[in-house]
């Protein structure tokens, strides 16, 4: 099993597990592949969900350049519904999680194909 496998069985798990969703597995493949290289390090591979920049960063290179919505309050509004979904204690939130509910969540996961 590669690397990226095995991350990908650990994202499904965090999805079942602390979020209460059964995790489509072909999406979640794409999502996290999508993620790049940045599921390989250890600070990028995370969101800080306290931290405004990095709510921004996924707000702007996520929901607006990859997603391709409109920068508006219901954007915040979702991540921090995603945050609040995925538990506001946990420190460590996988960055291909946040972004898999933040497509289903859009219904963009036609991006994916």
């Amino acid at each position: 099993m590669s690397t990226r496998d095995e991350l990908i069985v650990k994202y499904a798990a965090d999805l079942k597990d602390k979020c209460g969703v059964t995790p489509d597995m072909d999406l979640l493949t794409k999502v996290t592949i999508g993620c790049g290289p940045s599921i390989y390090n250890a600070d990028a591979a995370t969101v800080a969900g306290s931290q405004q920049s990095e709510l921004d960063t996924v707000k702007n290179n996520f929901l607006i350049k990859k997603l391709g919505l409109t920068d508006g309050e219901d954007l915040n509004k979702a991540i921090d519904a995603v945050m609040e979904q995925y538990g506001r204690s946990n420190r460590n939130k996988y960055r291909a999680v946040v972004y898999y509910l933040l497509t289903i969540h859009f219904k963009k996961e036609s991006i994916y194909g």
